[in-house]
């Protein structure tokens, strides 16, 4: 396991592919989001103090199991590794309703990928040579779904999925964006290209609702006369580094929302 650490460590330092995702600059985002959650945990615990609040770092894959076969007993009867589990990122948050039952709150995740900005800006090439200007991005973030698929079956008789993730980098562009280099000169870093967003492998969680809004409420749909219920990530992304100040206000939002759902408050 060390010496394929030190690999793909070395591999970065080279510039041989995409690993960005396992860079300081991932993992400082990693950190961020995992403190900004445990900020709105202590929010809402000031802000209701007749609630009562917990926060978890993961939930085991039996719990996930026991939910879905309390539901439906053809559901959640496969489990191979015992002590399996998930954790997002910015860990769960979940309050006790009148029932005495704990609910989910929020949850958050954060994936940083694509240093094309940072990059430019400091006039860095990189590729196997050194010589290019872009990175061709990555996939590492597709496994994300694994978490959102999880928090979906926990929470598979819920109408509301606070799920939030948080994009930053080049490879989840919105929009065109010009980036200077050391001398002055422009690149213009294209948000449509293939080799460069991964944004649209995220949205598929999201049923590709608009980006940047709060999809925590659950979408009804009517298919055939029969009524089927929508869980969708609400998906925020910006190219530069999230901050306290625009994270937290999101986070509070979507807790807001998911207490009114519950009836909690």
């Amino acid at each position: 396991m060390k010496k394929q650490t030190d690999r793909l460590r070395a591999e970065k330092l080279r510039g041989k592919g995409p690993k960005e995702i396992f860079g300081e600059n991932a993992q400082k985002h990693d950190i961020s989001v995992n403190d900004f959650s445990k900020d709105a945990f202590e929010t809402l615990i000031n802000r209701f103090p007749t609630l009562e609040f917990r926060f978890r770092d993961s939930i085991p894959k039996r719990e996930i199991n026991e939910k879905l076969n309390s539901v439906d007993s053809r559901l959640g009867v496969t489990i191979f590794v015992a002590k399996a589990s998930i954790k997002p990122d910015g860990g769960i948050i979940e309050v006790k309703d009148k029932d005495g039952k704990w609910r989910i709150v929020l949850v958050c995740e954060a994936k940083h990928q694509g240093k094309d900005i940072e990059h430019i800006s400091k006039g860095v090439l990189v590729g196997k040579n050194n010589n290019q200007e872009l990175m061709v991005a990555g996939n590492a973030i597709e496994r994300s779904h694994k978490n959102i698929n999880e928090i979906r079956n926990i929470m598979i008789d819920e109408k509301h999925f606070p799920y939030v993730l948080f994009l930053q980098g080049s490879n989840f562009l919105t929009e065109p964006i010009a980036v200077k280099r050391p001398d002055g000169t422009e690149v213009v870093l294209k948000h449509d290209i293939g080799s460069l967003n991964r944004i649209d492998r995220l949205t598929s969680a999201n049923y590709s609702l608009p980006i940047n809004q709060n999809s925590c409420e659950n979408i009804f749909i009517s298919i055939d006369g029969q009524s089927v219920m929508l869980q969708a990530v609400s998906i925020y992304t910006k190219p530069t580094e999230w901050t306290i100040e625009e994270m937290l206000p999101i986070m509070m939002d979507v807790s807001l929302t998911s207490l009114r759902i519950i009836g909690a408050t």
